[in-house]
């Protein structure tokens, strides 16, 4: 995609975000049961706190919230499957809030970086959603490519609507694009729900939130060092 385009990428994969009241279990999880390394720690919201690292050409993202974040209504984020070079045949771990992580040798099911199992009520109206609103490509009647990552939508009818970004366990997956608000208001032209609109943490990113049908959210985001600046000196 090209600049012109609203939907236009900074980057093509996804970023995968969780929130956990576990800090200390979940980043060893990561950094030594996974071997992640690490940047610095983010402060953004008021109250809120993030831990990158570095997950092939994605950003796994840890997240705490002063006082604590609720555990319940779930999202429909599943499970993370991560394509590992180390790795032969796919072997599920779980992290200590519980959280599925399937490590996957290259190429299996397609994976080459990151993908996730998204299971809504709806799986064809998910699909219209993927396609016409985020920009992603149907690979499949399930599946959907969002640049190099991968998602495997899973249909279940009794599922309830997701439940809110700030709460524990697999929360979100974050789209850079290379101008947040072009890209936020054609999301939602396109059918995307509002979930929060764009503003600014200092001069690291701008970011927005958009649900799906489901109300599964969707962080877009335009970090200036992968697209540049949205302010004016």
């Amino acid at each position: 995609m090209s600049d012109d385009n609203p939907l236009a990428r900074s980057k093509p994969s996804l970023d995968i975000g969780y929130f956990t009241n576990d800090l200390e279990a979940m980043l060893a999880f990561w950094r030594v049961g996974v071997g992640l390394a690490a940047e610095e720690p983010v402060e953004f919201n008021d109250g809120l706190t993030q831990y990158r690292h570095a997950l092939g050409t994605s950003v796994l993202k840890v997240n705490t919230a002063r006082g604590g974040v609720a555990t319940a209504p779930p999202t429909g984020y599943r499970e993370l499957l991560v394509a590992r070079a180390e790795v032969a045949t796919p072997r599920t771990l779980h992290d200590p809030d519980g959280n599925p992580v399937t490590l996957v040798p290259p190429g299996h099911d397609g994976i080459t970086g990151v993908a996730l199992r998204l299971a809504v009520a709806d799986a064809a109206r998910e699909g219209e959603f993927l396609v016409e609103a985020l920009g992603c490509a149907a690979l499949a009647t399930d599946t959907y490519r969002c640049g190099d990552s991968l998602l495997f939508v899973e249909q279940d009818r009794a599922l309830a609507r997701a439940g809110h970004w700030v709460n524990a366990g697999l929360r979100y997956v974050t789209l850079h694009v290379m101008r947040v608000d072009a890209a936020f208001a054609a999301m939602v032209a396109a059918g995307a729900e509002v979930g929060e609109e764009p503003y600014s943490i200092g001069r690291i990113a701008r970011i927005s939130f958009v649900r799906d049908p489901h109300g599964n959210w969707f962080e877009v985001a335009q970090r200036a060092a992968l697209a540049g600046p949205w302010w004016a000196d």
